[in-house]
């Protein structure tokens, strides 16, 4: 049960020191807390835990103008954030994690303002059937984040300049490309401003919860985990991983997301695995390549691995991967 509503700002525009804010919100969230987080980055691609950078972004170009990339701990696809995007955290145990109840505080926020919001898909925010924010989530330690963006006035030439989907990705979404199927709330509310938004969101959150809306403030402590978490989010191990040279790879889109398998193998025997994905699932990569290290590179081997370790729709997916390989 919700006893408590705390709300943070993030005051500054660093996408690698707010991502870090949120995890040191969340793992600090005592029972009965429910934390609405709002914060704004600068110029940044932020992709999903388990995505393939290179493929997602045009990564050259958006350092050499000035942009970051950032890695986020939840599932789903890359997003692109500038200052006319307001990011929304919800923080909370798991036990009280209710995505209905934390969408309808973004929906009454924007129906002050005229917006026609309604929630569609597997985690998107459609205005008259464009969207204009998507939602991801992650779990840790008995707690759970979903955390989404609000596309006030983003520079759509940027998104489209930046962003790179697979066109197996628009193609099952039945649009041309990027930019077609995305719309800023200012074309619903050209009055709208940032501020304005944060004090709805808030208003909304007290309301939907029936609790007076408090102020969170950092501890020393607190500030010191977001240093150390800040200085990983930035570090390029955690942005682009190990490039390990693969000599297996296919790539497919399921009713869940993408997916490219990799496999290197070495005298008919699997060494390493990666699985880079937009599945909303954000332990997904880490169980299939788990469960495929070590496996003998034969079919059968392969499907009793996964079957062991994945729901049966997954698993065969998957194989389905693996035997177009074979």
């Amino acid at each position: 049960m919700i006893t408590r509503c705390l709300v943070y700002t993030a005051p500054g525009f660093d996408p690698y020191e707010n991502l870090a804010v949120e995890e040191t919100l969340l793992k600090s969230a005592a029972e009965g807390d429910c934390v609405l987080y709002l914060w704004q980055n600068e110029r940044t691609v932020v992709i999903g835990r388990n995505q393939n950078p290179w493929k997602e972004c045009r990564t050259a170009l958006l350092e050499e103008e000035g942009g970051s990339l950032a890695r986020r701990l939840s599932g789903g696809g890359a997003v692109f954030h500038d200052r006319g995007n307001l990011n929304v955290s919800f923080l909370v145990g798991e036990k009280d994690f209710d995505v209905p109840r934390q969408l309808a505080v973004v929906e009454r926020a924007l129906r002050g303002f005229g917006v026609p919001a309604a929630f569609s898909g597997r985690n998107d925010l459609l205005a008259d059937g464009r969207k204009f924010s998507g939602s991801a989530y992650y779990r840790t330690a008995g707690r759970a984040c979903q955390h989404c963006t609000l596309m006030l006035d983003v520079d759509a030439a940027l998104l489209a300049r930046y962003l790179s989907p697979s066109q197996a990705k628009l193609e099952s979404k039945g649009v041309d490309s990027v930019r077609s199927r995305v719309v800023n709330l200012r074309e619903f509310a050209p009055q709208l401003t940032i501020e304005a938004l944060k004090e709805a969101l808030i208003a909304a959150f007290s309301q939907a919860y029936g609790l007076p809306a408090e102020t969170l403030r950092l501890t020393q402590a607190q500030r010191e985990q977001i240093a150390a978490l800040a200085a990983r989010n930035r570090s390029a191990d955690w942005l682009y991983g190990a490039r390990t040279a693969f000599t297996f790879s296919a790539e497919d889109r399921f009713p869940w997301g993408g997916a490219e398998l990799s496999l290197q193998v070495e005298h008919g025997v699997i060494r390493a695995a990666k699985l880079y994905t937009d599945a909303m699932d954000e332990q997904l990569s880490s169980r299939v390549e788990d469960a495929l290290d070590g496996v003998p590179f034969r079919l059968p081997a392969l499907e009793t691995a996964l079957r062991a370790s994945l729901p049966a729709s997954g698993a065969e997916d998957l194989l389905s991967l693996l035997r177009k390989g074979f």
